[in-house]
């Protein structure tokens, strides 16, 4: 009887481990699955953010649409105001899918976006290589407020000059006068001799007449254009001047000493810069001192 009493104890604990396994394991795998979903909803998280932070360009049917927050419909759904139409975006796999209809009424909301579509459409084409824009028409309330934004970019791992160009343009449709807001951001990336990483960002704003949906385009695309100018140049002198405060007062001071002669001339002529941003050219002094 105790021999059999003891049999019995140890098949229930051997019933019980195997129990205890088995929903270990099962344990094991839900955890795991639930590693892998917050995972994935992480990267699609960041990759969204970046997507619509960065103003990314897609080719859906032959056209190329800005991935912005103006344009987000929700549900990973997107709307392109040019074309009239929306669809999905899988910020994962960078896939487009389910293109439909996305009616728009033509009120002189409508017409002012295009007019100034077309103008800003126009200047982008003639001062960015590889530049896009768009213009958004979003309501609040009975106002009629609009959002240009403009991005150029150039991602390509063997060059090493990578960059990227945005500045959106906020103003309201009201009579006789409006407040245009524009913020810029620029950001540079070269790697072919040094780890050089420059991110700069600035706001401007202006007051322009609003006469005429024709007067206004102009008068919008005339301030783009010279606020561009501006902190164009602005980036290219502050370049210059940190590269001269770092090159010749303390990366010079700091060098050993090894009397050995240095050709800088050499040096300097087998820098290859360019800029593909924009078509303005790079002043003469940045060259100088870039090693």
């Amino acid at each position: 009887c105790a021999q059999g009493r003891s049999q019995a104890s140890r098949r229930r604990r051997l019933s019980c481990a195997a129990c205890c396994a088995s929903l270990l394991r099962g344990s094991l795998a839900t955890l795991s699955t639930i590693s892998v979903s917050l995972s994935r909803m992480t990267s699609w998280c960041v990759a969204a953010c970046h997507n619509k932070n960065n103003f990314i360009p897609i080719q859906i049917n032959g056209h190329t649409v800005l991935l912005t927050h103006y344009n987000d419909l929700g549900g990973n759904r997107f709307f392109d105001p040019e074309n009239k139409f929306s669809f999905e975006f899988d910020h994962l796999r960078g896939a487009t899918s389910k293109p439909q209809v996305h009616g728009v009424m033509l009120d002189k909301g409508e017409l002012w976006r295009i007019a100034l579509h077309k103008g800003l459409k126009a200047y982008v084409s003639c001062h960015f290589p590889a530049g896009n824009c768009c213009v958004f028409k979003k309501s609040l309330g009975k106002r009629q407020m609009y959002v240009a934004c403009i991005e150029a970019q150039q991602y390509q791992p063997s060059n090493p000059w990578n960059c990227l160009w945005k500045s959106d343009w906020t103003f309201a449709l009201t009579p006789f006068t409006t407040e245009v807001t524009g913020i810029f951001l620029l950001q540079i990336h070269y790697f072919k001799d040094a780890n050089f990483h420059i991110s700069v960002s600035k706001s401007v704003s202006e007051t322009l007449n609003m006469i005429d949906q024709s007067q206004f385009a102009t008068d919008f695309v005339k301030f783009v254009k010279a606020e561009d100018d501006k902190f164009h140049v602005a980036i290219l002198e502050n370049i210059q001047a940190l590269s001269e405060d770092i090159w010749e007062k303390n990366l010079r001071r700091k060098l050993p000493v090894t009397r050995t002669f240095m050709n800088w001339n050499e040096l300097l002529n087998d820098q290859h810069l360019n800029t593909s941003v924009s078509n303005t050219e790079v002043l003469p002094c940045l060259l100088k001192h870039t090693i």
